[in-house]
């Protein structure tokens, strides 16, 4: 399998049928935008299906603080309100 190739938008619409037949052989392509990547042609076997889509805003944030308050975020919470 050869590595990811990066087209951006606009050389990647010229060259749409080879990028496609290249993910269809296994390799995938990052397209960018200004630079950035902005999307990608992946091979089908690839894709997750039936996988919902990631949470984006604050619902992407759920969890990451799991621990940070201790064994009981409770008595957090009240030493926090007792300093203010």
């Amino acid at each position: 399998m050869e590595a990811t190739t990066r087209y951006g938008l606009e050389q990647a619409r010229a060259q749409l049928p080879d990028i496609a037949a290249k993910a269809n052989a296994g390799t995938p392509s990052i397209l960018t935008r200004h630079g950035k990547p902005f999307a990608a042609v992946v091979p089908l076997a690839d894709l997750k299906t039936g996988q919902p889509k990631p949470h984006t805003g604050l619902l992407a944030l759920r969890g990451t603080g799991r621990g940070l308050w201790g064994k009981d975020s409770r008595l957090a919470v009240t030493r926090l309100r007792e300093e203010w």
